[in-house]
């Protein structure tokens, strides 16, 4: 797999899942947007990893629930390194509420960051792809949960859920521009958004009992996977999901 001379932009790329697709891009040869809406400090040690590879990135405050901000980010990429190839629809927040006390404000944030952002994403990615010419890549980080039902966490399921049709719709809407769309839907992955989940034994006994591989991923698990979707290997792979879950979204518990 070889992204040399490829641009990426990854949301929410300065933790987390979005840092380890940050770093295999770039080992991969790609340049590197960085999108952080806090922490800094990260952003800055992710860059210096980049450079240490041979690699160009820049770390750009955007607060993607905003367009003008996604703009910010396309226009970052463009100034710096002339294009866009890859844009990576990652930033994602949850809530951990039922239907019945989920709030205005939580439904609203969850949905803003996780669905109205990834929409936006690929809409001005996608102008911008068609305006340089040679099509693209974009990529949206779902999860299970945008076919399997997780109560107690509504808001989140339906934003994925929402993801899965933009992934699918989009794909098919952009395919005459040689914009490829795909869906990856992780499982659990040990990241900071699971570290309830993380520091409970109890809870992670029951988990990885739940997941045929028997333990969480990590996060270089599924950056591997967008990775290779950004590459040549991937080139007729448009419209759907592609799920890294251990197997957790087929488990079953017997008769």
């Amino acid at each position: 797999m070889n992204l040399k001379g490829k641009v990426a932009i990854v949301t929410g790329g300065n933790s987390g899942i979005g840092a380890m697709i940050v770093l295999e891009l770039a080992k991969q040869g790609a340049n590197l947007v960085i999108d952080y809406h806090s922490h800094p400090e990260a952003t800055d040690a992710l860059e210096k990893k980049i450079y240490a590879l041979g690699d160009q990135a820049i770390g750009i405050a955007a607060d993607v629930s905003k367009i003008a901000d996604i703009q910010k980010l396309i226009d970052a990429a463009v100034s710096k390194f002339g294009r866009v190839d890859i844009m990576v629809n990652n930033a994602g927040v949850e809530t951990r509420t039922s239907i019945l006390d989920t709030t205005e404000a939580q439904y609203e944030k969850v949905l803003e960051v996780n669905l109205k952002s990834a929409f936006f994403g690929t809409q001005i990615a996608a102008k911008q792809m068609i305006k340089q010419g040679g099509g693209g890549r974009i990529i949206n980080i779902t999860s299970v949960h945008e076919d399997w039902p997780m109560p107690g966490n509504i808001a989140y399921c339906l934003s994925k859920g929402g993801m899965r049709m933009l992934t699918r719709t989009a794909g098919i809407e952009l395919a005459k521009h040689n914009i490829l769309v795909v869906g990856v839907g992780p499982g659990a992955v040990a990241t900071p958004i699971n570290l309830v989940t993380m520091k409970d034994p109890a809870l992670m006994q029951k988990l990885d009992s739940a997941i045929p591989l028997g333990r969480m991923a990590k996060p270089e698990e599924i950056a591997s996977v967008v990775a290779f979707l950004s590459g040549d290997g991937a080139s007729y792979i448009t419209a759907t999901t592609i799920f890294a879950d251990g197997g957790i979204m087929h488990q079953s518990p017997g008769l």
